[in-house]
């Protein structure tokens, strides 16, 4: 196949900001393009002083790309949000302005389990809070309160890629896996899957949490929740910050209902690593605090590096979005020897018509089309014959209903 683009590959202001993965950055070399790397995240007045000129933006977890950001945008063709999680960008403002926006959802499945699995076993052991004892030139050789995790019961909430991941290797050290999802789910291994959060709080004597960040999730564990859990069991939160109440959290460690906890994620993360962390866990015995590092491994950086910038360049070069969290899922070959145009427009009725009418009224021949749609958009592709390329795309973009319009030869 071969990749079109119409605008100069070297003239396309790629933004990588963050550290993103040099795996990447590799990519984009590879195919004639050349980013700028920013290792630190933009604040918003930084954002508002350039985003006019990118055409293509990359960021992580800490840059923040609100609608009032992508009001301002001319040029922004798609965002690659190089991570899990989307929530810092504004994804319906971004589809109104006829912005994809791309991200990893499982290229750190493994990094995420094996991290949840060592914290498991350090809780169970207490080797965590005895590690930092002994920095303090205290010796305390005791197994109160440690056990195996053979035989114990692991509750996962929320069974997607990491929950299966982590429920197959705790059952290989012995474990009993129960999980509860909001849609139903196979399960992998022996695991076996209960009615309700409440029925997986009072059974296990391990609970990990591993769902999204939306308004049903923020909040779901609290003081009403925790106290239904077993009377010296551990919790686990490797999802969003936002998912527990950590004052709540708190006062079930301090008053001995749970034996420990450990968190990879919070309500409020510091901007930096030059900025304090603030917590009410922090000096709480067996406790485990990680800096948001659950997917901060080699391996699943260059995993996420390659496929956020491959969804990218298949973005720019072909006008694919099957990757897009906030987009109609389109994915259309290439004929040769024709152009590309790509259509973002009000979902309305009338559209497909109208452009149909100016294919027929300059005599266009369509060697393909494919249209899908959202509630708010549709997201068209057509390759159509040379010599009237540039005068059906002036027509479409002059459209009322078009959002964005893009050439491609």
């Amino acid at each position: 196949m071969v990749n079109k683009v119409s605008f100069p590959r070297a003239k396309m202001n790629i933004v990588l900001l963050e550290g993103i993965h040099p795996a990447a950055v590799e990519l984009f070399h590879e195919r004639g393009y050349s980013p700028k790397l920013i290792s630190t995240a933009w604040q918003k007045d930084e954002l508002l002083a350039a985003i006019s000129d990118i055409h293509i933006l990359g960021i992580r977890s800490r840059t923040e790309i609100p609608s009032d950001v992508l009001a301002k945008t001319k040029r922004l063709l798609s965002v690659g949000c190089f991570c899990i999680g989307t929530n810092q960008v504004d994804l319906r403002a971004a589809e109104m302005n006829g912005i994809p926006v791309f991200n990893a959802p499982f290229s750190n499945t493994r990094s995420v389990a094996e991290l949840a699995m060592a914290e498991i076993i350090m809780l169970a052991r207490k080797a965590a809070w005895k590690s930092q004892r002994m920095h303090q030139g205290v010796w305390d050789k005791s197994a109160d309160g440690c056990c195996e995790i053979r035989h114990k019961v692991l509750g996962i909430i929320g069974y997607g890629h990491i929950g299966q991941q982590i429920g197959i290797l705790a059952e290989s050290f012995g474990m009993k896996v129960i999980y509860y999802d909001i849609l139903r789910k196979l399960p992998l291994g022996i695991a076996q899957t209960v009615e309700s959060i409440n029925d997986l709080l009072k059974a296990s004597d391990f609970v990990t949490l591993h769902v999204p960040e939306t308004p049903e999730t923020k909040g779901m564990i609290g003081s009403k929740e925790l106290s239904k859990m077993k009377q010296g069991a551990v919790l686990l939160n490797l999802s969003r910050g936002t998912v527990v109440d950590i004052a709540a959290l708190a006062e079930a460690l301090r008053n001995g209902h749970l034996a420990g906890a450990a968190l990879d994620v919070y309500p409020i993360e510091p901007g930096s690593n030059k900025d304090e962390f603030v917590s009410e866990l922090r000096g709480i015995p067996n406790v485990l605090l990680t800096p948001h590092i659950g997917g901060s491994t080699e391996e699943a950086q260059k995993n996420i590096g390659l496929e956020v910038a491959n969804s990218l360049l298949d973005f720019i070069e072909t006008g694919a979005t099957e990757g897009a969290v906030n987009f109609p899922k389109v994915a259309l070959a290439i004929v040769e020897g024709n152009h590309r145009i790509l259509n973002i427009h009000k979902n309305v009725p009338g559209v497909l018509g109208s452009i149909n009418n100016i294919m027929a009224e300059v005599g266009a021949n369509i060697s393909a089309q494919y249209l899908s749609t959202t509630a708010e958009i549709g997201y068209l592709i057509m390759d159509i014959n040379v010599d009237v390329s540039r005068e059906v795309t002036q027509r479409i973009e002059s459209l009322e209903t078009s959002i964005k319009t893009r050439l491609l030869f």
